[in-house]
């Protein structure tokens, strides 16, 4: 999951190439379009089960819908803002929006060492947005397409976790998902020509394919799968991990500034994932030990 997150931060930079290079409609078809196609061979490798309830394949279809949506903002806001700017405020705000959700939509129980953790993760939130310094200034018309990211992503994560417990294969729901998001966003890219191959640059192309197979395929989909067997609340929180890839790959091809506030809220965002995870490896130490 850590390498994963990693990816995904790198994926806020190369998505800013990519809008630079084609447009947010166009970026956000390619995007998924690669990683539905890529996902078609680990299905039949796998042998994965293509079945589902009703009310499983309803959390799938609105999920795509949704992705479609998280999507477009993803590569309107790259358009407009920052790409470490962005990946920061998405990937710490969505845990969050996350973790409230579980507790009033799957009517999680919270442990005294998760409130800790939560607790340690918002107020990393609060340095990297350095509200302490500036007060809401971080707000503006650009930060409106991140924050919709946030609100988006929490929502379809409870969706993988309600999905699973439907008995969803966890790569059947991402291969679902990828399809509906590819024909959504294709819909909407059509009047900007998307299939004329050649004219969009290389650039576009190798940033495309970073973030349709490393970014799409692979981390989104291993993301599904934590959210389906530790929970929504529990996959939600590794996002903290997401600003430090995103952070450090715009400071180096774009010179985006690292400030001593980014480092210590990215420092406070791992001390929360570390903390909030150590109970599971605790009890399941001591159950291999025969302690329980």
């Amino acid at each position: 999951m850590i390498v994963a997150m990693l990816f995904w931060g790198f994926a806020w930079t190369s998505g800013k190439a990519t809008a630079e290079h084609s447009n947010a409609e166009v970026a956000a078809f390619w995007r998924y379009a690669i990683s539905f196609l890529s996902v078609i061979p680990i299905i039949w490798y796998m042998k994965t089960p293509l079945k589902a309830d009703k009310i499983g394949l309803i959390y799938m279809i609105l999920a795509g819908l949704l992705i479609s949506f998280f999507n477009y903002l993803f590569f309107a806001g790259l358009s407009h803002g920052q790409a470490g700017y962005g990946g920061t405020i998405v990937t710490a705000i969505s845990p969050i929006i996350t973790y409230i959700l579980s507790i009033v939509i799957m009517k999680t129980e919270v442990s005294n060492r998760q409130i800790i953790a939560l607790l340690i993760g918002i107020f990393g939130t609060f340095i990297l947005l350095k509200i302490p310094f500036e007060g809401l200034g971080f707000l503006n018309i650009n930060s409106s397409y991140f924050l919709a990211c946030a609100l988006v992503w929490s929502v379809v994560t409870i969706f993988a976790q309600k999905a699973g417990k439907r008995g969803v294969d966890p790569m059947f729901y991402t291969f679902v998902v990828f399809g509906i998001t590819a024909v959504t966003n294709m819909i909407f890219a059509l009047p900007y020509h998307p299939f004329a191959l050649a004219s969009f640059d290389s650039v576009f192309w190798w940033n495309i394919m970073f973030i349709g197979l490393l970014a799409g395929t692979f981390s989104t989909a291993l993301f599904f799968i934590s959210a389906s067997h530790l929970g929504a609340h529990q996959a939600g929180v590794f996002m903290f991990i997401v600003p430090v890839g995103a952070i450090v790959s715009s400071w180096f091809f774009y010179g985006e500034h690292i400030m001593l506030s980014t480092i210590v809220g990215c420092m406070l965002s791992f001390v929360a994932v570390i903390l909030f995870n150590t109970k599971r490896r605790l009890r399941r130490a001591k159950i291999i030990q025969g302690d329980i």
